[in-house]
């Protein structure tokens, strides 16, 4: 058997690995169109940033020491410029010699990624203006700042790259904006998470420009000037475009293979596409989102491996399928760490599903042992199923490992309220005996019971304040003092038992405190009093931070502060 694989990154190197390990007389031959295969994409910015020194570092294996391990050949500087199916057959050119060649198959593997997103307006070809994707971009990037010196520079897209990118280039000392169109930096979070992270990126002196149209760039006093629909323009000394990547599946169109979103490559549950004996995987294809079943795109380094596999035990006879991504991610933002998985309450209010969610903002370990740092956490659930949904956690200690519980927790198909029963490792340093997973399980468990009624955020503003219902905050009178929602009086729950005379009967109470405990509490004690409660999700540390950042893109010029 000769299999032929287009693209030696994540799903493509991995695939020609598995097809080794269960083929050992197959003959298996990469055409990868840069001069680096199994290189690492997200670890490119870090690069930049001289947190990783070592440009072999970027690279997980050579053609070299690929072959000398798995006995593929890896050709890279080799660009497959059209496919032949009824042929079976490919046409390739040598980048170095201009040579034009047909390589034949019995299976053909399409793994040619995904290229960053060019807009079509005007300036995108001038020479200050970057992309981020391969290992050449990276070293362009590098090398234009060592020879150049930028003191700023301008980000469009605020995705992982456009994040992990104003990073790295903070660190070299360099003055950094992020503009875009969304009024929020990373899309797979929901707007009020998304705050957090808008904060960490201010606290952190990058500035950002959201809800800005980009229409242009023009060289400018030896810069360029980023043109701006609303507003003056921006100007850096360079520009890195990171507004997204789009499947690059010229190849797959013009041989004919059926496409879907965006251009992706339609393919089953086999990693088989449209045509006989074609597989393909990774960032150019379309797949089902796990949580809706839905068409989707993600572009992620873990399902494009999971791929992978999943097509070389097919291609050599097995009977392996794709379930569906998650999207679980992970990034860091400087010294806080933002994760998802799933999907978020925006995204599933679109679907058409009826959802609640929890906001909950525990510790990352047990509060008595030094070290502690609060998380934000929020878990989306399905109202009438209980069915887990997706989940956010924005922190600093501890969220990866939270996410990748919860990640495992709606693969398997739990309800939203079992996590309760998770019996999750405890020792002071770690967390606490009762897990901020196992938290939002309780949460949940009391909504599903109806111990717990809850309001959030966007119905805050919405809540008469006419006397006929009590808003109350439960905090201390200094907490309070520092600032507090419009309209909310204050007793706090220490003293609530001895002052619920003070509150007059029949009227709804609305809670509110720091995180939501004291609160849930106070409103635990308002219901054995006979009063009809509901208490805040996520506090008023929650709400402050939503509503301040609200304010700030509201109101922002197109400095970004």
């Amino acid at each position: 058997m000769k299999v032929v694989i287009v693209g030696g990154v994540a799903g493509g190197a991995t695939a020609a690995a598995r097809i080794r390990r269960l083929d050992e007389q197959a003959e298996i031959i990469v055409f990868e169109r840069s001069g680096y295969v199994s290189y690492a994409n997200c670890g490119l910015p870090y690069y930049i940033g001289d947190v990783i020194t070592d440009q072999e570092e970027l690279t997980l294996q050579t053609p070299g020491s690929f072959f000398l391990r798995f006995r593929v050949t890896m050709k890279v500087r080799h660009e497959v410029i059209a496919l032949h199916p009824e042929e079976k057959t490919v046409s390739v050119k040598n980048l170095e010699t201009g040579e034009v060649f047909e390589e034949s198959y019995d299976k053909l593997l399409l793994s040619p990624g995904a290229k960053p997103t060019q807009p079509r307006i005007p300036g995108t070809g001038i020479g200050k203006l970057f992309t981020l994707r391969t290992v050449e971009d990276t070293f362009r990037i590098k090398e234009y700042i060592r020879r150049n010196h930028p003191r700023s520079a301008v980000l469009s897209g605020g995705g992982f790259i456009g994040l992990e990118l104003a990073e790295n280039l903070k660190n070299l000392g360099m003055e950094v904006t992020i503009v875009q169109r969304p009024k929020q930096l990373m899309n797979p979070f929901d707007p009020d998470m998304a705050s957090f992270i808008h904060g960490a990126m201010r606290r952190h002196g990058v500035r950002l420009a959201l809800g800005q149209t980009v229409e242009g760039f023009e060289e400018k006093e030896g810069g360029v000037d980023v043109l701006l629909k609303e507003g003056e323009p921006l100007h850096a000394d360079m520009v890195v475009l990171a507004i997204g990547v789009t499947p690059d599946t010229q190849l797959a169109k013009d041989a004919g293979l059926e496409l879907g979103i965006k251009g992706s490559i339609i393919v089953n549950d086999r990693m088989e596409t449209s045509v006989p004996d074609i597989y393909a995987v990774g960032d150019a294809v379309q797949v089902k989102h796990f949580v809706t079943g839905q068409e989707a795109l993600i572009s992620l380094a873990g399902p494009a491996n999971k791929q992978g596999r999943i097509a070389a035990d097919n291609i050599c006879g097995g009977d392996s399928r794709y379930q569906g991504a998650l999207g679980s991610s992970v990034i860091q933002v400087f010294d806080m760490t933002a994760a998802v998985t799933g999907i978020n309450e925006k995204t599933a209010v679109k679907a058409g599903l009826k959802v609640d969610k929890v906001i909950l903002s525990p510790m990352s370990h047990a509060g008595y042992y030094p070290g502690g740092k609060v998380m934000t956490m929020k878990v989306v659930f399905e109202k009438e199923s209980g069915c887990l949904l997706g989940a956010q956690i924005v922190g600093y200690d501890g969220v990866d490992k939270r996410i990748d519980v919860l990640a495992t927790a709606i693969h398997a198909g739990m309800k939203a309220a079992d996590l309760k029963e998770l019996d999750l490792a405890y020792a002071p340093p770690y967390s606490s005996a009762k897990d901020p997973v196992n938290m939002a399980g309780f949460m949940i468990d009391n909504i599903s019971r109806g111990i717990l009624k809850q309001f959030h955020t966007e119905d805050v503003g919405s809540l008469p304040r006419d006397g006929s219902v009590i808003l109350l905050d439960v905090r201390t009178e200094g907490e309070y003092g520092r600032g507090h929602a419009e309209g909310f009086v204050n007793i706090p729950v220490d003293e609530l038992r001895e002052r619920v005379g003070e509150l007059e009967n029949g009227k709804t109470v609305y809670v509110m405190c720091q995180s939501g405990l004291r609160s849930y509490i106070g409103a635990r004690i308002l219901a054995g009093y006979g009063y009809d409660v509901y208490n805040f999700s996520g506090g008023y540390r929650f709400y402050d931070g939503v509503m301040n950042d609200r304010c700030l893109i509201e109101s922002a010029t197109a400095c970004g502060m």
